[in-house]
């Protein structure tokens, strides 16, 4: 079944004890012993499985951030170094927020992470973003400056789709970078997407399987592409580089959600859309 949902929810009333923006203290002495262990575990396992696979700056955000440390990292000690590097912070919230929240986070360089981490029983399942598949997929790209400006641009244009009515197209285009980007690299396919990147199974199956299509980056069909929230994606897109995927939106979107008014979606699944990446 195909399936598609909004990056956050409806609701726009925040939840006990969280700010008007979604924000809540990390507190980060609230976590327990179990917690840093099953952060350790995930990390160590993905970090083994990600070589030869993840993009360069992927793991030099893994350094420069000093996120191979143990356990959870403590966002005061994580922010001074990312926003030294390109500005950005990460910022706690309860789970899923509401998409103009969201967009308006990334917007000015504000990156939302779920506080909790998954059950040691439930390492390869979440229902929802943690902590875990938020700053170890995607905190390490924000420390590559070309990446941080797109998805700083990425949530500008998202605040222009809510109001437009037109944030359908532009979760398709979130959705196909900065969650299940694939780029090329040296020659070779290499991930940069976070839903990829923090996902022992699809980290394999994104590069290896030869089940999923996988295409060259066209926004076009970027934008009128169904895809999948119930299982390994179908069909990922592949970008040239992080300059190119920002030249693509530089001058906004607008034409483009025009020029698509009345096409019919596309479904991930069908081949004879392929342009082989």
């Amino acid at each position: 079944m195909t399936s598609e949902t909004h990056i956050g929810l409806d609701t726009a009333v925040p939840p006990s004890g969280a700010a008007a923006d979604w924000t809540i203290p990390q507190q980060w002495d609230r976590f327990t012993a179990v917690d840093h262990r099953v952060w350790d575990l995930l990390f160590a396992r993905q970090q083994e499985c990600l070589k030869g696979r993840a993009v360069k700056s992927f793991f030099d955000g893994l350094d420069l951030l000093k996120l191979s440390r143990p356990g959870i990292p403590n966002f005061e000690e994580l922010n001074e170094r990312l926003f030294a590097r390109t500005g950005w912070t990460v910022v706690s919230v309860p789970g899923l927020v509401p998409d103009q929240v969201f967009f308006d986070h990334l917007s000015h360089r504000r990156f939302p992470a779920g506080n909790f981490i998954r059950a040691a029983t439930s390492l390869d399942y979440l229902e929802e973003p943690d902590v875990f598949h938020d700053v170890f997929g995607h905190v390490p790209i924000l420390a590559d400056p070309v990446a941080a400006d797109f998805i700083q641009h990425l949530g500008a244009l998202g605040l222009e789709a809510y109001e437009k009515g037109t944030l359908q197209r532009l979760a398709r285009l979130y959705w196909y970078t900065i969650e299940f980007g694939l780029t090329m690299e040296a020659g070779e396919r290499r991930i940069y997407g976070a839903g990829i990147l923090s996902s022992f199974g699809e980290s394999v199956y994104a590069l290896e399987s030869p089940v999923p299509h996988r295409s060259r980056f066209d926004i076009d069909q970027v934008l009128r592409m169904r895809y999948r929230t119930d299982s390994f994606q179908p069909r990922y897109f592949v970008i040239d580089s992080f300059e190119a995927l920002l030249g693509t939106v530089a001058e906004g979107l607008d034409h483009l959600y025009e020029g698509l008014e009345g096409s019919e979606d596309l479904e991930p699944h069908h081949a004879d859309l392929d342009r082989a990446a």
